[in-house]
């Protein structure tokens, strides 16, 4: 999700709202911002009145708490009145930014165990990635969001953090243009509640302890913060080691040194 402008003013204050929120209340703040963008995505009507510039934001708001107010908690309906008040470049962004808040707030209820649902999560967008069918049974049109959900459920229950699996089931809907695509998301956005970076590296065989914390402190070095390793084991990289911390890549792996040797070699 690409927020500009006024819109990213507005996640970015928002997002200060949620860190106010009560440790306790943040799994459920979480839920309902999640049901409250879903609803606005299908309500264009009510979208496009609530993010109107004409209108004044104390009538917005208003408005936000006669909706919302008898239906989620007081966390929730005060934020969002207070997104229905600020202004939004398009008004696709205010759904889209109530969804982001909702993987903020879920992935903060996660506390000390951020790191694990990270890795879950990480792990899980792994398992869709290697696994045709059920790739296609998670992105199948003709079954319904609670199906997917329910083998969602069935897959991590008891195996993975509540937190985990909420976001999971979450990804299977929303702004995302499939659940690969949520998963790689949600990761970032638990790397920033973290304060780190994340770095995929791919490598032939598991990295050692030793050699992951090494590996971490020298990209945190480069990086000038902490760095969170998402590790892909790849066979085909034959040795080394590739590295790519957003859209810098440092790929020392032997196949790529072959292939180059090779063009070399044509050439």
């Amino acid at each position: 999700m690409d927020f500009r402008g006024a819109s990213a003013e507005s996640l970015e204050a928002l997002r200060a709202e949620v860190a106010q929120a009560p440790a306790s209340a943040l799994a459920n703040l979480g839920a309902e911002l999640s049901a409250v963008a879903g609803l606005l995505r299908v309500e264009g009507r009510l979208r496009r009145m609530v993010t109107d510039p004409s209108l004044a934001a104390e009538a917005k708001q208003g408005m936000a708490r006669d909706l919302f107010g008898s239906k989620i908690g007081k966390a929730a309906t005060g934020l969002v009145a207070s997104a229905f008040g600020r202004r939004w470049t398009a008004p696709k962004d205010l759904p889209n930014a109530l969804e982001r808040l909702s993987e903020v707030a879920i992935m903060k209820s996660a506390g000390k165990d951020t790191a694990r649902v990270a890795d879950e999560l990480f792990a899980f967008s792994r398992t869709i990635a290697d696994n045709r069918d059920l790739r296609a049974a998670l992105t199948d049109p003709g079954r319904s969001v609670a199906d997917r959900a329910g083998l969602v459920e069935t897959l991590l229950k008891g195996k993975a953090h509540k937190a985990t699996i909420t976001l999971a089931k979450q990804s299977l809907a929303g702004g995302y243009r499939d659940p690969s695509s949520a998963l790689a998301e949600y990761q970032l956005v638990a790397a920033q509640v973290q304060g780190q970076g994340v770095a995929t590296v791919r490598v032939a065989r598991p990295l050692a302890d030793d050699h992951a914390a090494r590996l971490a402190a020298a990209l945190q070095a480069r990086a000038g913060h902490p760095v969170h390793l998402n590790v892909i084991v790849d066979p085909e990289v034959l040795g080394g080691i590739s590295v790519a911390i957003g859209d810098d890549v440092i790929d020392g792996t032997v196949s790529t040194r072959l292939a180059a040797a090779g063009r070399q070699l044509a050439g």
